[in-house]
């Protein structure tokens, strides 16, 4: 490849400085809108989304064109395709000031993009004059022609003053158009596409260009750069906009105050090409996400009034920033985003030395779409919350899932470089200088863990294992009553100011079930990748978001319905965190004692559900926290609650909880494994009948628990439901805790068999007791079959985990005949951890279907009995599937649950 060294320093520096102004004038015309869009959007009289569209249609042609351009600029040369994509740009530019309707302009606005494109063009075409070593700093520099859009909000103003938004767009026009014809005659071609035309080497066909498009890494990089110029774009096109709503300040000072970002957002990116040659393009990521983070959270924390009632009295202050804060955190944004543009080329050519064009192009598509969909999100955001700094909210939430993926990813390739070696260094990297392997011990890893040896197990097994099961218990019973919260605020948001309707209140009490379900099928492979301590401590500590989140939202009945929404979202870590505490725990025992360990962490952490609803309506009738937790609500008839508490009154149990995870718990060095190791349950039929009735019994139960106070309160509104609902997951969570004895004795199958059974019975008392368009109905026989109805969910969530690992125990002999005995019983352990937690995924999903499907029955006919009968059904089929595959002669389980395999299978 003809590069660098082969080429005269003139050349090199022509290339570059031709490159550099011809991108910074597209830059200028590709942000335009974001200075005469505010005059055409008072022209037209557009809303806040049409608006949105409008400055965002140019950013999607010149995202989507890049990739096209960048795999033509390989093809022909960054000369001729440079400045036919600049000419053209001008005489899409000029069709503006012919159009007179919104969608003309749309059209019109699609030809302006194509100065987006030119991005791509100079990246392929200056990387070929330059060396790896010095790359960085040449793209930092052309990148650094992003400071168009600074030009565009200084010079701008003025003119549109003067000559109109029409003035504008004509002067920027003749001026790109201009500078493409300029380029074309001095410009010369690259050194490669020189070398190829002598040589006659063919040009790479598009199937080679697109190779590396098939790598989740450039789709990694997209993301990043989704970001730190996607993020950018959108910024530069709505901070006019933002300024004149926000500080009421002249098209002109909100041009120069947006211009600041601009210019630091476009400048540093020459440094920043710099520093990544210096320091590595990694470094300068870590500090683009980090400082970014930072900047963020200032810049998305709205105008608030606070009230504090102090012993004289309340005590009133307000939070917010003010224009020139504003201005200067915004430059603080832009210039590590501007590190962060250089640091994301500088990878491109290094990795893909060959695929610049293809892959630079992608990467570009898909900042640039960035630019596009953020500030349609924008505007919708502040459509629909009112608070004008969502926009900065979301960005926050973007880079923290970069940094968390890149952070993820680079220890994956730190582990594969050095293997074992790095496995057993210290969690901090600060500490590997005082770690001697072999001689320092890592305090919360066992690396010996026999727990089937009866010795190991008798000397110290049994002990660590317990200590481990009961801090694994409050943890979930505390995820569990956050996950279930609002199956009790729900009921009482309409009582203190909350104007929703029966639909809305539904969707609240059957969020955290589906987001709860969602986060747990991720949460079921977590422990083997970071370890159980680890997982449990995050996990756990990621409860005090709902907690407090609710606490507060509460507290002011304007606050939007979409807030609800989120926290409700949110309120499905508690859910997740089930699958990793049962796949955790069932590492720690043997087969002997694991089914008594899951049935006491399941169903005292399942007692949560129970614990929540029996404190919660207690906490909130009285000021718990003083001062502390806000003023109470006053309902209709004159009485006060504190609703808050019921998010507030976890969050010192939550504390306590994480930090004793941290300092107790274990990991077990053995258990670890990843995710593909894992992904083998995908393929065992097994697993998907066990995800089946696992949702019949303890979908049943956690649904039953989320629906069954607002089901109530609906049905017999003369009873004050709320002080009998805790009862049911509380038997619910006993019987499951307590009869996993049953299972051992008579087999988990059969067990199971007739725990459908009695829930067909079950579900059919309910629907004869409850009333009928209002009249009948018996609220003691509804509740006597619903008390039975969760005693047999208990029962049954003991007995299907029960059967897991006898199956596993079974079937991997059959499936995997060549593994020794060992192997035979790691990989039955490991299978039957992630079906347990896989199963308990799926099956929480009654969390969110249970709710629904009582509001979309009484939705559509006035009562929930269709919904009733729906779940009856379904039971049905669990008895014929239990029936079939496990306990009929020649079942799975058939022989170890009529005693003629050994007694040690069946227990698990």
């Amino acid at each position: 490849m003809l590069q660098g060294s082969h080429v005269s320093k003139g050349d090199q520096n022509r290339a570059l400085a031709l490159s550099t102004v011809a991108f910074t004038a597209c830059f200028a015309v590709w942000t335009i809108f974001s200075i005469i869009g505010v005059a055409i959007k008072k022209e037209l009289g557009l809303s806040e989304s049409e608006f949105g569209l409008l400055v965002a249609t140019p950013i999607l042609t010149g995202s989507l064109t890049r990739l096209i351009l960048g795999v033509w600029t390989e093809r022909f040369g960054g000369r001729i395709v440079f400045s036919t994509q600049m000419i053209l740009t001008g005489l899409a530019t000029w069709a503006l000031t012919l159009a007179d309707t919104y969608v003309m302009f749309l059209i019109a606005a699609l030809g302006v993009g194509l100065a987006g494109g030119s991005f791509i063009i100079g990246v392929a075409y200056v990387s070929r004059w330059y060396d790896a070593g010095k790359q960085g700093t040449a793209l930092g520099i052309f990148g650094a022609g992003n400071v168009g859009a600074a030009v565009t909000k200084f010079i701008a103003p003025f003119v549109m003053v003067a000559y109109g938004w029409q003035g504008v767009a004509q002067v920027w026009a003749a001026g790109i158009a201009i500078m493409g014809v300029l380029f074309f005659l001095f410009a010369k071609d690259d050194p490669m596409l020189v070398e190829r035309r002598k040589t006659g080497v063919r040009a790479p066909s598009l199937a080679e260009q697109f190779a590396p498009l098939k790598k989740l890494q450039v789709w990694r990089f997209s993301l990043y750069y989704f970001f730190v110029f996607g993020a950018f774009v959108a910024l530069a096109l709505w901070m006019p906009h933002y300024l004149i709503d926000v500080y009421h300040v002249d098209v002109k000072t909100a041009g120069m105050s947006a211009a600041a970002f601009s210019l630091s957002a476009s400048l540093f990116r020459a440094y920043g090409g710099h520093l990544s040659d210096r320091f590595g393009a990694r470094a300068v990521m870590y500090w683009t996400f980090i400082f970014s983070l930072i900047f963020l959270f200032m810049l998305s924390y709205p105008p608030t009034d606070y009230v504090i009632q102090g012993k004289d009295g309340p005590i009133t202050f307000s939070t917010e920033m003010g224009r020139w804060p504003f201005v200067i955190t915004l430059f603080g944004l832009g210039f590590f985003m501007s590190l962060g543009k250089a640091a994301v080329y500088k990878h491109i050519p290094v990795y893909y030395p060959t695929h610049v064009g293809a892959v630079g192009g992608l990467v570009g598509m898909i900042g640039g779409l960035g630019g596009f969909i953020l500030p349609i999100m924008f505007g919708a955001l502040l459509d629909l919350t009112g608070i004008y700094t969502s926009c900065f909210a979301l960005l926050f939430v973007l880079v923290a899932i970069a940094l968390t993926w890149m952070h993820l990813s680079i220890r994956a390739m730190e582990r594969a470089a050095h293997g074992e070696a790095l496995e057993k260094l210290p969690g901090l990297p600060e500490m590997q200088e005082i770690h001697i392997p072999g001689t320092t011990v890592m305090k919360h890893t066992l690396d010996d863990w026999r727990p089937e040896d009866k010795d190991f197990w008798a000397a110290k097994g049994r002990r660590i294992a317990r200590r481990n099961l009961w801090l694994s218990i409050p943890a979930l019973l505390l995820a569990f009553s956050v996950w279930m919260v609002w199956s009790m605020v729900v009921a009482r948001l309409p009582a203190i100011g909350f104007d929703f309707n029966p639909g809305q209140l539904f969707w609240l009490a059957a969020l955290p079930g589906l987001s709860g379900a969602t986060l747990r099928i991720f949460y079921s492979f977590m422990v083997p990748i970071f370890g159980g301590r680890l997982w449990t401590t995050l996990s756990t500590a990621s409860l005090l978001l709902p907690a407090l989140g609710i606490g507060y939202a509460v507290q002011n009945p304007e606050t939007p319905y979409l807030i609800f929404i989120v926290l409700a979202l949110l309120c499905g870590l508690g859910g997740g965190n089930f699958a990793s505490s049962m796949a955790n725990i069932a590492y720690f025992f043997p087969k002997a004692e694991k089914g008594n360990a899951l049935a006491l962490n399941a169903g005292l952490g399942n007692l949560g559900v129970s614990v929540m609803q029996f404190l919660v309506p207690i906490v909130i009738t009285a000021g718990v926290f003083g001062a502390m937790g806000g003023a109470p609500q006053t309902l209709s008839d004159g009485g006060q609650l504190w609703m808050q508490n019921a998010g507030f009154i976890w969050v010192p149990f939550i504390i306590a909880a994480t930090i004793g995870a941290w300092l107790g718990m274990n990991d077990i060095a053995e258990a670890k494994a990843s995710f593909r190791d894992q992904a083998i349950i995908f393929s065992r039929f097994h697993n998907w009948i066990m995800c089946i009735l696992y949702t019949g019994t303890f979908g049943s139960f956690i649904g039953y628990s989320a629906g069954f106070p607002l089901l109530t309160k609906l049905m017999f509104p003369e009873v004050n439901a709320l002080q009998y609902v805790f009862l049911g997951p509380l038997v619910g969570a006993l019987s499951r805790a307590a009869t996993g004895w049953v299972s051992d004795k008579f087999g988990g199958g059969r067990v199971t068999f007739w725990v459908f059974l009695g829930m067909i019975v079950a579900v059919f008392g309910v629907i004869t007791f409850l009333p009928s368009d209002g009249v009948g109905g018996s609220f003691v026989g509804f509740f006597a079959c619903f008390m039975a109805l969760f005693f047999l969910t208990g029962v049954g969530n003991a007995s299907t985990f029960q059967m897991i690992p006898a199956i596993m125990g079974r079937e991997i002999p059959r499936l995997m005949p060549n593994l020794d005995a060992a192997a035979t019983r790691r990989q039955a352990e490991r299978e039957s951890a992630a079906i347990i937690a896989f199963t308990s995924a799926i099956a929480a999903y009654g969390a969110f279907f249970i709710p629904k499907a009582y509001g979309t029955s009484i939705a559509m006919t006035g009562a929930p009995f269709m919904a009733l009968w729906g779940f009856l059904g379904f039971y049905a089929i669990c008895v014929v599937l239990t029936w079939f595959y496990y306990t009929r002669p020649g079942g799975v389980l058939h022989d170890i649950e009529r005693g003629r395999a050994p007694a040690a299978s069946a227990k698990a």
